[in-house]
């Protein structure tokens, strides 16, 4: 049995993945903020653990580790959060907060594990970016920035630790109606906006996160490594199609 190790899965994106790992037969482990809400997450799915953990603290994250029993076969850093408002609105805690959780989280998440997988000599990390580090979009203050960072996380982790066995990916998930982004697309104005913008005339759903993961942690991708997965319908190449010659 396959195991993985989801973090920010008690909720949202990372749920439906942990649960579609879970249906492919993996041992999941959820880390997330809130004891109740990761057991309650751990409960309603297949060989789940829960364990509550902070991915900005190194400690944390080495007792949940600990905690899981195992090293994991594939690791998904999930964590993120995001600040609205205007970059100089915002607050100096804002800024913190964000660059804690979305980059260092996930990298002492992939620090705390690599020297386990490096010495089973084979181990997967899958490092969740975003659309908004290919294109930055206004009002998310530094998410976008993070997210760019994330990518260039990934190819350095998997330039270094692939001689060991490690492979690192990551995901860029466009516009999906799942997880964070699920209140905005709540308005139907938004809704249609947004999707009519799409090639695909379509937003995404968790599902085909989910099942980028799958494939990408699959034996058909075993000799993808350093690659940023782009899953968005086609929405970040279509700058000129939204302005016409006519």
């Amino acid at each position: 049995m396959r195991t993985a190790v989801i973090t920010g899965g008690a909720a949202g994106l990372g749920a439906d993945v942990a649960r579609r790992l879970s249906e492919a037969g993996y041992r999941i482990g959820i880390f997330d903020l809130g004891a109740e809400r990761v057991a309650q997450t751990a409960s309603e799915i297949d060989n789940a653990v829960g364990i509550e953990a902070d991915v900005t603290s190194p400690e944390q994250i080495a007792a949940a580790f600990e905690a899981f029993g195992e090293t994991p076969d594939l690791l998904v850093n999930n964590a993120g959060i995001v600040r609205f408002g205007a970059m100089e609105a915002q607050s100096v805690q804002d800024y913190i907060d964000v660059v804690n959780v979305n980059l260092l989280g996930s990298c002492f998440c992939a620090r705390e594990i690599a020297p386990a997988m490096m010495e089973r000599g084979s181990g997967h990390i899958i490092n969740f970016t975003s659309i908004n580090g290919i294109h930055p979009a206004p009002g998310v203050g530094l998410y976008g920035p993070t997210k760019a960072a994330m990518a260039n996380m990934t190819q350095a982790m998997a330039i270094e630790w692939g001689p060991k066995g490690i492979r690192v990916n990551a995901i860029a998930p466009g516009m999906i109606d799942a997880g964070m982004s699920k209140p905005i697309f709540e308005n139907p104005k938004v809704r249609a906006v947004r999707g009519g913008g799409v090639p695909l005339r379509v937003l995404g759903e968790a599902a085909d996160i989910a099942e980028a993961v799958l494939f990408l942690d699959s034996e058909g991708a075993k000799y993808i490594s350093g690659h940023e997965l782009v899953v968005d319908g086609g929405v970040s190449t279509s700058v000129m199609a939204h302005l016409p010659r006519e």
